[in-house]
């Protein structure tokens, strides 16, 4: 005897939870067990009783729903990676920072680190590129007095906003696959500028709530003696220079921190910018190429569709790292970048194939469904749906790509009957599995070690901002929903 979808649906998501959180499994497993267990205790045996014969539709719909998943997203989760590491490793990421400080002045340098986080996490995964640019985080507060606290969390902040907001970052990905494989017109192109338009405001927000943070711990600075020996000679230079001119009284100018940075050997800012935008660009532009019907059938707008499939777009930013960005380097050293990509790579990709056996099975059973029809008929708002849903799937075991992989496999199959605009739903659950980021999330201490933070200190700040953060982003959907249908 079957069980009711719903409850099956539950009992499934609850054991996955229970598995991530108090045992040794890994998300992957945890979630291919989840999908296996919501499918047999939901899918009805045979009249016959043909056990046999359920079972093996069991496995075989987890099974398809893993490999239609991991064929829509595993190359391009393995090419993002690869590209992400040529922009840590080659000092792209520094040079974009640069770049930004001499537009927006050393009195903004938040303001700066925050922009280049920003920028940076579209492709490279915010853990990552917090280690890379919490230096120069460090560097502007020894020589601004500024406190880490705002420092390093709007730096943080920064990254955290797109790592969940803009594909390719596997998170979104993975999100608008789902939509897309549950049959929802959800565009790539048109995702990343959506994802790009609601995470300026909240940026914005970001960024006041952080200097708040700032003035509230003002002592949080990192001490102006610095270790000679990490240090070129050129960078001495302007350091003793830079020190000079505090002891006499005088205030730092930007031309101070760009010639600190510029001691570095870094690629340009042109061709550091261009490995990130060139493929977003492609991608829009066949979203764009897409829309006109005159140009339908023609052979610029062909190419344009093939130059702009995300792998394409991917691969040819990734050849771009390897031949421009990283020309310096040998091809062992190329290749071992590389390997190192693709270790972090297979892990999100098998979480991400297994959540879409998950969203198979739950679309199966027409758990999603029922759920939706419930809904509706108790008069929720539609858009409070999938916000609650992510803070549901993020808040117990502190993954947020694995809150997104699994959020999405329940609301997409709820679609059809919740009525909602799929852009405004997928957003709304990309938000809110950034809510809240403590002490089960790696991202989370990372933050608060390398800012320096005390335990106490970086709960007060940055988990309160991981929670204050996504509710603002949910006031401005909510009243986007009233709107766009």
């Amino acid at each position: 005897m079957a069980l009711h979808p719903v409850l099956a649906m539950a009992i499934g998501i609850v054991v996955m939870m229970l598995l991530v959180i108090f045992t040794k499994m890994h998300a992957f497993p945890s979630l291919v067990i989840s999908a296996l267990l919501i499918a047999v205790l939901a899918m009805p045996f045979g009249p016959d009783g043909s056990v046999v014969d359920t079972l093996t539709a069991c496995v075989s719909t987890v099974s398809k729903g893993f490999g239609n998943s991991m064929t829509s997203i595993g190359i391009v989760i393995g090419f993002g990676c690869i590209m992400g590491i040529f922009l840590e490793k080659s000092g792209a990421a520094k040079r974009m920072a640069l770049t930004i400080l001499k537009l927006v002045g050393v009195k903004r340098c938040d303001i700066v680190l925050g922009l280049t986080g920003f920028v940076v996490s579209i492709p490279v995964f915010c853990d990552s590129g917090f280690v890379i640019l919490s230096s120069l985080a460090k560097e502007f507060s020894r020589l601004t007095k500024k406190s880490m606290v705002g420092l390093g969390g709007i730096l943080g902040m920064g990254l955290y906003i797109t790592h969940f907001m803009v594909p390719p970052t596997p998170g979104p990905l993975a999100v608008v696959s789902t939509f897309q494989e549950n049959g929802l017109n959800v565009d790539l192109g048109l995702f990343i500028m959506c994802g790009i338009a609601i995470s300026i405001p909240l940026f914005i927000f970001a960024v006041f709530l952080f200097r708040y943070f700032g003035k509230k711990y003002p002592d949080l600075v990192v001490p102006y003696e610095i270790d000679r020996s990490k240090y070129t000679e050129a960078q001495l230079t302007v350091l003793d220079r830079i020190q000079a001119k505090q002891e006499k009284g005088e205030e730092l100018v930007t031309a101070d921190f760009a010639e600190l940075l510029a001691a570095e050997k870094l690629p340009s800012a042109f061709l550091s910018f261009a490995t990130l935008l060139v493929p977003i660009v492609l991608i829009f532009a066949n979203t764009i190429v897409g829309q006109i019907d005159s140009l339908a059938g023609t052979a610029f707008a062909n190419a344009v569709t093939f130059l702009g499939q995300p792998i394409v777009a991917l691969f040819i930013s990734l050849c771009m790292g390897a031949f421009l960005l990283c020309r310096s380097y040998d091809k062992k050293t190329c290749v071992d970048m590389m390997q190192e990509a693709c270790r972090e790579a297979g892990p999100i990709a098998f979480i991400t194939a297994a959540g879409g056996a998950l969203g198979a099975v739950i679309n199966a059973t027409g758990a999603a469904g029922i759920m939706a029809e419930w809904i509706v008929d108790a008069g929720v708002p539609a858009i409070l749906i999938p916000l609650i849903i992510g803070v549901i799937m993020r808040f117990p075991q502190g993954s947020g790509t694995t809150a997104m992989i699994t959020g999405s496999a329940i609301i997409a199959p709820m679609m059809s009957t919740l009525g909602l605009n799929p852009y405004l739903c997928a957003l709304a659950l990309c938000l809110t599995t950034m809510c809240p980021s403590y002490m089960n999330d790696s991202y989370f201490h990372v933050v608060t070690n390398f800012s320096g933070m005390d335990l106490k200190t970086s709960l007060k700040t940055w988990s309160v901002s991981s929670v204050l953060v996504p509710a603002f982003g949910s006031i401005i959907l909510v009243i986007l929903s009233l709107f766009i249908h």
